[in-house]
């Protein structure tokens, strides 16, 4: 479809939205979360500790968090196609890198290379691309893309069906190939801005081309941070922060689920199965915030969503072989808990600070939310090599979790937006 047509059926930013969500899926189901998939073969074929390889998840927060305010920059200015084509070329180029690897160092730089593709291509970029599209409905876009990270793990099973079948390293090989037919069509959907096809965000309400006198004015009535203001902000301390719990959970329960279940002797196939649920009960929570934020405030579902990963975390802890049972309650607590924090996020970042710097801001809040995915799962790594089980790691995991809880309480009102701006303008 063409965004320069006078009168399209359906605002353009819609098919942004589509494209994001895709490369969303495929990405995140490739890179994150099948890389539960392919830990124990690893460990199987070299020896390697759990701790050294969960470090490869770490190290790739690690360069993805070094890269998200440089790669924010460029989303800002250059737009995100571009970026999102190039990452998806980096990601094919990781896993051609891993199907080779033959020691820990190498190991370590095939993910660097995923890192460097993952951070052009997914995250920031397709959330910036959103962020400009849309305004009044910024909570219910984000939702819907980022529910494509949650609907991810439908590729766990294909993942884990393609390693059994292919072993790793063939299986590594044909996810490469994948990424180059899946996202680099993609990319090519992807549009930054409204204003360069005469478009508002949301599409004005009627789907029509606003003139450039409008369209000044809308731009001029907008708040619009810059990235070095926003650092100065107390808001922006709790996101961030906030984050960084998020990201120190989320890291390492995604990491470890398939090794955790296995040493509690489940067997790897249903495993892989439950590993599908997880990310896919968060959809229920970053589409469902996405729409009850835009009409109740999204600072109190960002909390709620943190009450809820506590929950989830204190019932992980005491699963066993006799109480399988409680992975229902977890899955459902943990999830919702999950996808509300994803959303409520990005659309507080929209809301306090505006469009214009979008994708810097959230490239500074990504590189500080890192440290907590760099830590949490070689640390839940460290636990079980060390005491034989992960319990202790999940307790301590609900600590921090119900630490974010009153982090995020304590985001101060956004208040009116027009004041907003205007005393954000003079300090």
């Amino acid at each position: 479809m063409n965004p320069r047509s006078k009168h399209p059926k359906v605002f353009y930013g819609w098919f942004v939205v589509a494209a994001c969500l895709l490369i969303m899926l495929y990405t995140s189901g490739v890179v994150n979360f099948g890389f539960t998939a392919v830990f124990e073969p690893i460990a199987e074929e070299f020896g390697w500790g759990y701790a050294q390889i969960s470090l490869a998840a770490s190290l790739r927060g690690l360069e993805m968090g070094l890269l998200a305010p440089v790669i924010g920059l460029m989303a800002d200015r250059w737009g995100a196609r571009k970026l999102i084509f190039v990452g998806g070329i980096f990601v094919a180029l990781g896993f051609l890198f891993l199907s080779q690897v033959s020691s820990l160092l190498t190991f370590y730089l095939a993910f660097a290379l995923l890192a460097t593709g993952m951070s052009a291509s997914t995250g920031t970029v397709p959330l910036t691309a959103v962020s400009n599209w849309f305004h009044k409905r910024v909570g219910l876009a984000t939702g819907i893309v980022t529910s494509g990270f949650g609907l991810g793990g439908l590729m766990v099973p294909l993942v884990t069906w393609l390693i059994d079948t292919l072993q790793w390293r063939m299986a590594m090989l044909v996810a490469g190939l994948g990424a180059l037919f899946v996202v680099l069509p993609l990319a090519l959907v992807v549009r930054n801005k409204p204003e360069d096809y005469g478009y508002r965000p949301d599409g004005d309400g009627d789907n029509t081309v606003a003139t450039d006198s409008v369209l000044a004015s809308a731009t001029e009535a907008e708040i619009n941070i810059s990235g070095k203001q926003a650092l100065g902000k107390r808001v922006f301390w709790h996101l961030a922060i906030a984050g960084m719990c998020h990201s120190f959970i989320v890291g390492a329960i995604v990491t470890h689920l398939m090794p955790y279940l296995s040493s509690l002797g489940i067997a790897r196939s249903v495993s892989s199965l439950l590993a599908l649920v997880l990310p896919l009960s968060s959809i229920a929570g970053r589409l469902g915030s996405g729409w009850l934020g835009d009409r109740f405030g999204h600072k109190q579902l960002f909390t709620v969503g943190f009450i809820f990963m506590t929950l989830g975390l204190l019932l992980f802890g005491y699963i066993t072989t006799g109480k399988m049972w409680l992975f229902v309650p977890f899955i459902a607590a943990f999830g919702l808990g999950w996808g509300f924090n994803v959303t409520t996020r990005i659309s507080l970042q929209r809301e306090f600070f505006g469009r214009a710097s979008f994708g810097t801001i959230l490239g500074f809040i990504s590189a500080l939310m890192m440290i907590g995915n760099v830590t949490g799962a070689p640390l839940a790594g460290w636990i079980f090599d060390t005491w034989g089980s992960y319990r202790g790691a999940w307790l301590l995991f609900g600590i921090i979790s119900a630490l974010g809880a009153v982090v995020v309480f304590t985001i101060p009102s956004a208040g009116d937006p027009a004041r907003q701006s205007k005393a954000l303008s003079t300090e």
